[in-house]
């Protein structure tokens, strides 16, 4: 039962941890942009000129 009293702590601090990357990536912008340059690599429409 000894060892609850570690993993407790341990558990709540990777979530701790998850929730600030998590938040630190909100902030930085990583999910505005979700299909990205590998979607735009196979169409055609940037070939040429992007987009207006």
């Amino acid at each position: 039962m000894q060892i609850i009293a570690y993993l407790i702590p341990i558990s709540l601090g990777l979530g701790a941890l998850g929730l600030g990357a998590f938040f630190w990536a909100l902030r930085r912008g990583q999910f505005e942009d979700p299909k990205g340059d590998s979607a735009r690599i196979l169409s055609d429409d940037w070939d040429d000129e992007p987009r207006p």
